[in-house]
């Protein structure tokens, strides 16, 4: 099966998603979105310990949990950071050399939260979905 993926989402891995969750499936999101700033969070803050091993498991759970929705690229670029992660563990060495994918990585959940919104949006005819706005942690207010 062809797999239609505009960079960010896979689409196909989206719908495969959405039809086999059905109609929880913005609530189900919901919480995706939020593990996933989480993670975003605690990836930055162990990558500014310099702490490897506190990256491997959120970015391992972000890859996955991405993964599954579709989100093609922060899958891709938190499988990239714990596989890095995972191997500075093994060589007792810092993470110092993942800056570029540190950065990449909340504009691009932002991009692909926005992109799933977009979606939501688009197919919720008469059906008001909430936008929520990425907090990271933080309480608006």
């Amino acid at each position: 099966m062809a797999q239609h993926v505009n960079g960010v989402v896979n689409w196909t891995t989206f719908g495969q998603t959405r039809a086999l969750i059905g109609n929880d499936f913005a609530k189900i999101l919901g919480y995706y979105r939020d593990d996933a700033a989480k993670c975003v969070v605690a990836v930055e803050q162990a990558y500014k310990l310099r702490d490897a091993v506190g990256m491997v498991r959120p970015a391992h759970t972000l890859k996955g949990d991405s993964l599954q929705f579709g989100g093609e690229a922060i899958g891709r670029l938190a499988e990239q950071i714990e596989h890095s992660a995972r191997r500075c563990v093994e060589e007792h060495s810092a993470p110092d050399s993942l800056d570029m994918e540190i950065l990449r990585l909340r504009p691009l959940l932002v991009e692909t939260l926005a992109q799933f919104e977009r979606e939501l949006n688009k197919s919720a005819v008469g059906a008001a979905v909430p936008v929520r706005r990425l907090g990271f942690g933080r309480k608006a207010g």
